[in-house]
């Protein structure tokens, strides 16, 4: 645990700051380039993100699920990365015609044959990147991060103000990707093999095939609403939800990839050990909830002045459906460790269920509600996310041990927090002008809810409360505000 807090904060500081920077670089973008050609970008992204899906075959699972790594299982996971990730390649390539065809926008096919050319450079890196977070080893992987989003932040302005359009984001995605492979060659751990082997591929293919299911069916439902929208509405509707989706996310792009680090990798050997995996559920549920819950109703409450403040007035068509994808994300933030648990228990295959329940209602009331406008389109993903609630939560309660009532009590301060939080924001809003300008408001807003926030943790003395003090004891005593513990 001690080894994990510290690779936490770590990643926490690294990944924030490399999704800063990404976010930053989004509202440059929103300023640079229009929302059909972020929209064109987004179609083609979500469809090769289906073809990574294929293309990890659930090896970063395996790496860091499996108990004991051998020579002979490294070379077996590096063999079966390159073949699944250049017959990837070459199968993007060869449908990016057709692909573009279908949409009926041709402006898609160069940007999927850029985005392909990537997986033949994918495998030089994703080896050692696996290991590395196997480890816990954040500070290489902090390194890494630095590196692809230096590169991918100052290659995606300059080429956008060249005037590349969406190609932009393309060149900008390969170049992130062969300048951290070229990092993880540096990184690479002294007796990680060279040479691949097709010796344990079944061992490693058994394991894949369950995770490829549940991972497939991820990226399937990741999809559909960019896909969906994309067919039955045009690529500035799929450009407007992206861009309501990346408000939602704000959280996300703050806490970067710390709410999942590790998570795989400690769940599996908490199991290994013969021990429950219920309280460690229920406890990393509660911190993520403790602060995710209060900034998504924030978003929601506050979400005009933020899309104007960020991304500028061009972009208000969005905020109408930032409501309904903020109640999805709260609902969805309940079951978030749930995949992630059955990997850990070996049995990777169990997401898919739910997760077919969410594609094909999100199919069914996309289509039934979409009537044109994004609004109805949101709130049919929402639907779908509340009516695929109750599979997760008995998936969780039948092979994780941890019931939906124990979840809900164990929640409840969150949503406490959440309330209180939002009821101030909301308070606030009405207090100040609206003659502000919108970046303004949001920064006076700041203080006040971070306080109110911090003071309804103590009240309900949520356990969020022990991991900040905890992170605050060194800060406190580099100022001279708190004594060491001698």
């Amino acid at each position: 645990m001690a080894d994990l807090r510290r690779s936490l904060v770590i990643n926490f500081f690294s990944t924030s700051g490399a999704a800063m920077l990404q976010f930053i670089v989004s509202i440059i973008l929103a300023r640079i380039l229009s929302p059909s050609e972020i929209g064109i970008y987004s179609m083609t992204a979500v469809v090769v993100n289906l073809g990574h899906v294929f293309r990890d075959f659930g090896v970063t699972n395996y790496i860091q699920r499996e108990k004991e790594l051998t020579p002979d299982k490294l070379r077996s996971v590096t063999g079966v990365v390159f073949t699944t990730s250049w017959i990837i390649a070459t199968v993007l390539l060869l449908a990016s015609g057709w692909i573009g065809e279908w949409f009926r926008e041709p402006k898609l096919v160069p940007v999927m044959r850029v985005l392909a050319v990537g997986f033949f450079f994918i495998p030089f890196g994703s080896i050692t990147n696996s290991l590395l977070a196997r480890n816990f080893e954040a500070k290489k992987e902090a390194v890494l991060w630095a590196i692809g989003t230096g590169s991918f932040c100052i290659s995606c302005i300059t080429l956008a103000k060249l005037g590349f359009g969406s190609m932009a984001l393309a060149y900008a995605n390969l170049i992130n990707i062969i300048a951290c492979g070229i990092g993880c060659a540096f990184m690479r751990p002294k007796d990680l093999p060279w040479l691949p082997s097709f010796k344990h591929w079944r061992e490693v293919a058994h394991f894949g095939v369950g995770s490829l299911l549940s991972s497939c069916a991820g990226s399937l439902n990741n999809a559909v609403p960019d896909l969906l929208l994309g067919k039955l509405g045009s690529p500035r509707l799929v450009g407007l939800l992206s861009r309501a989706n990346s408000t939602v996310a704000i959280f996300t792009y703050i806490a970067g990839s710390t709410v999942n680090y590790g998570a795989v990798a400690y769940l599996a050997q908490t199991y290994h050990r013969g021990e429950s995996l219920a309280p460690t559920l229920s406890r990393a549920t509660a911190l993520l909830t403790g602060v995710g819950w209060a900034a998504l109703l924030l978003t929601a409450i506050l979400g005009h002045d933020i899309v104007l403040a960020l991304y500028g007035p061009s972009w208000l068509e969005a905020v109408p459906a930032i409501p309904a994808l903020t109640l999805a994300a709260a609902v969805g933030m309940m079951y978030h460790y749930v995949p992630m648990a059955v990997t850990a228990i070996g049995r990777p295959y169990l997401s898919t269920v739910p997760i077919m329940v969410s594609v094909l209602t999100r199919i069914g009331f996309g289509v039934l509600l979409f009537n044109g406008s994004l609004v109805h389109f949101a709130w049919a993903l929402c639907i779908a996310t509340i009516v695929t609630a109750p599979v997760i939560g008995l998936q969780q309660s039948r092979h994780l041990g941890y019931p939906t009532g124990v979840m809900v009590r164990a929640l409840t301060p969150s949503a406490l927090v959440a309330l209180g939080t939002g009821a101030a924001g909301y308070l606030l809003q009405l207090a100040l002008p609206s003659s502000l300008p919108a970046l303004a408001r949001l920064l006076i807003m700041l203080v006040p809810l971070a306080a109110v926030w911090y003071l309804l943790l103590r009240v309900t003395r949520h356990v969020l409360l022990e991991e900040i003090h905890r992170l605050a004891a060194p800060i406190g005593i580099r100022l001279g505000l708190l004594r060491p513990n001698v």
